[in-house]
């Protein structure tokens, strides 16, 4: 065994005060799956990815795979947290390629199967998903919390929905609950032009949330976004990490949408590109803010 306060040297030589030190502080990281020891080292750093994806709009299939090469490349960059942007699975506009008739409760089987992958890679996934309401059989624009050991912990549904065009397909949520997370008590979820209305953050500020994760499909431009998100953190004081994605779309091109850390209102990092990535952040959890302003990207 090896522990990295004292680095290299086998845990026979070490001495009883430092044994001790070690089974208290260190024995649970070593014992956890690879993707959350990032989260339970002596810096108390969280290794966070973002999924700054191209879907192809209406192709299942290829965004599935896209998916599921963006998680385990993250994993394999030590994330313990992995989020994926707004409409990943399907693209922003699908409906009129694919109809909704396919959009089921969840979790369905590839859902499913998601869970188990979370699982096997011990990874935390924040995955954007359409749903079925079981009741109602209205539709949602959802993203879905996986925990580690592959439970969903809960779900937004996006509130801020457009009445018409590619969004039409959807119902618009009404909830906003704070979620915990591990290592955080309570996180708020955001999609897109969710963080438009600081209402919501708020909502999630009261009930204890220490820290706000978005989503997004939001494309520059004219209707791109323009302060929403600095607004958010700086009314609440909840940092906002946003995962957004890239390449062209029917109706949009999403090729210079940015990923982003905000906090006080200010971007801390800021990150776009042309073809899919998948972008790693440090978060210092004793801190509350980034542990370093450096990003690294690998290309998928």
């Amino acid at each position: 065994m090896y522990n990295q306060e004292f680095g290299d040297r086998p845990m026979m030589q070490l001495t009883r005060r430092q044994f001790l030190k070690l089974t208290a502080a260190g024995m649970a990281a070593l014992a956890l799956p690879r993707g959350l020891r990032a989260q339970a080292t002596p810096a108390r750093r969280l290794r966070i990815a973002l999924l700054h994806l191209a879907p192809v709009p209406g192709d299942l299939d290829h965004n599935r795979r896209l998916i599921e090469k963006g998680l385990t490349t993250a994993a394999g960059m030590d994330a313990a947290w992995i989020i994926t942007p707004e409409l990943c699975l399907t693209g922003y506009t699908f409906a009129d390629r694919l109809g909704t008739d396919w959009i089921a409760p969840q979790p369905d089987e590839w859902m499913r199967q998601m869970c188990d992958r979370a699982a096997r890679l011990g990874v935390t996934l924040f995955l954007s998903h359409p749903e079925r309401d079981a009741q109602s059989g209205k539709l949602h624009n959802s993203v879905f919390v996986i925990a580690p050991d592959g439970t969903i912990l809960g779900k937004h549904r996006k509130i801020n929905t457009l009445k018409v065009g590619s969004e039409a397909w959807s119902t618009p949520g009404t909830e906003t609950v704070a979620i915990p997370v591990p290592p955080f008590r309570a996180v708020g979820l955001l999609i897109c032009a969710d963080a438009a209305s600081l209402e919501f953050a708020r909502r999630y500020k009261s009930q204890g949330a220490e820290l706000l994760v978005s989503s997004a499909a939001w494309a520059p431009g004219l209707h791109g976004p323009s302060g929403e998100w600095e607004r958010c953190t700086q009314d609440t004081g909840l940092p906002l990490i946003v995962c957004n994605r890239t390449g062209p779309d029917k109706t949009l091109d999403f090729t210079k949408g940015e990923s982003v850390v905000v906090q006080d209102g200010r971007r801390l990092v800021s990150f776009s590109e042309q073809r899919s990535a998948v972008v790693t952040v440090e978060w210092d959890l004793e801190a509350r803010t980034l542990a370093t302003d450096v990003i690294h990207s690998v290309d998928l």
